[in-house]
């Protein structure tokens, strides 16, 4: 009898979780190998920036996703190097993965389009500790101008500016708008919060631009409903601690969050 052939799947977000799930009915042996023990749903990772869900609700550990599987084997660890040749794929830990055949099922990274430095400044929104991260600096900017308005008598303002305008902009643009609105409107004395702008800068000219025209007309009247500023054919040129820059306009800015490109 043949040798049972052996798939590597490196990746565990939606396509390697489908792949190895279809490929387990077949003859083969299966190894999903991720840094990380669990899927993480991307679709709603803004919800957890934002303060309304919490990281463990959408997050499932990979090996109880695929459990059922008895040929699927879940490795914790993280590709560094492939070896074509040979059929090997090189392990953060030293070792070595032998494969017959091989998938590649990384995902998406932030691109910041050759301004690396922009990320500390800017964080994008791609995994549960950007997630977690971008709901500290969202809810940390409403108590620390609190604070300044009670100890310093100041009126501070609040500026989030996220940049790009595709359904991850639009999505951290409306919930941290309702969430000024709404969700906080009465929980401090020393602020509104409810006067916080919120700015959404697209370099092209409409948001949603991979969406039909009906929809990115949509997307956006219901955004300036929640009191977001919408500005296309806006193109970020810089990004400094508490500013934005587009082309020579200065715009104030206590959390700026990037969404504006992805990378493979």
């Amino acid at each position: 009898m043949a040798e049972i052939p052996h798939v590597v799947i490196i990746g565990a977000g939606f396509g390697g979780l489908y792949a190895a799930r279809s490929l387990a009915r077949k003859r083969v042996r299966i190894t999903v190998v991720d840094r990380k023990n669990h899927h993480t749903f991307q679709p709603l990772l803004y919800q957890v920036a934002t303060a309304k869900l919490s990281p463990a609700d959408i997050a499932s550990p990979i090996r109880s996703v695929l459990g059922k599987h008895k040929n699927v084997h879940v490795l914790l660890d993280e590709a560094t190097r492939f070896d074509l040749a040979n059929r090997k794929v090189g392990l953060k830990t030293g070792e070595d993965l032998a494969y017959d055949y091989l998938i590649v099922a990384t995902g998406a990274t932030h691109a910041y389009f050759g301004h690396e430095e922009w990320a500390a400044l800017a964080p994008g929104l791609k995994s549960l500790e950007d997630a977690v991260e971008i709901r500290r600096r969202v809810l940390l900017a409403f108590e620390m101008a609190e604070r300044e308005a009670l100890l310093e008598g100041k009126r501070p303002m609040l500026n989030f500016v996220i940049v790009g305008g595709g359904p991850t902009g639009v999505e951290l643009a409306g919930s941290i708008a309702e969430i000024a609105q709404k969700v906080m409107a009465k929980d401090f004395r020393g602020i509104d919060p409810t006067r916080a702008r919120v700015v959404l800068l697209e370099a092209g000219q409409r948001i949603l631009p991979s969406y039909p025209e009906d929809l990115s007309r949509s997307a956006e009247r219901q955004l300036r409903h929640l009191g977001v500023d919408v500005l296309v054919g806006r193109a970020v040129t810089g990004v400094q601690p508490g500013k934005v820059l587009v082309g020579e306009e200065v715009m104030a800015s206590n959390v700026t969050l990037w969404a504006a490109g992805v990378r493979a």
